[in-house]
């Protein structure tokens, strides 16, 4: 069954908000080595319920938080969404060395990721 494995923060002032969510939950940022300005955030220990997440400069004043659903096929799930009455709002991408990524929309206006891991995405 796809779980949501992920979440991205959009920030107007990355390092603000950085500060902000060490400051007040502990959660550790590292730098992601890949062709964006994108920070990995670490909310707490393996062992433990929870997911991890991402912090992105905002590129939209409206830009939402997003949680991500692990898929096995992008494709199929985006068949599965739009039969669903769900729409496609961002087409599937490459993120490299991760896998594939669309963002989609529920019935209920609700922007969420469907995320396909592949390490050859390019």
């Amino acid at each position: 069954m796809p779980r949501p494995n992920h979440f991205e923060i959009p920030a107007e002032n990355p390092e603000r908000a950085i500060q902000f969510y060490s400051t007040v939950f502990g959660w550790k940022f590292s730098k992601w080595a890949g062709p964006m300005d994108y920070w990995l955030i670490t909310t707490g220990d393996q062992a433990e319920p929870g997911i991890n997440g991402g912090l992105m400069p905002r590129r939209d004043p409206n830009q939402p938080c997003v949680n991500t659903i692990t898929v096995a096929n992008v494709d199929e799930s985006l068949q599965a969404i739009d039969k669903g009455g769900g729409v496609c709002v961002l087409p599937k991408m490459p993120v490299p060395g991760v896998g594939w990524l669309a963002y989609c929309k529920d019935t209920e206006g609700h922007i969420f990721g469907i995320m396909q891991p592949d390490a050859a995405a390019a």
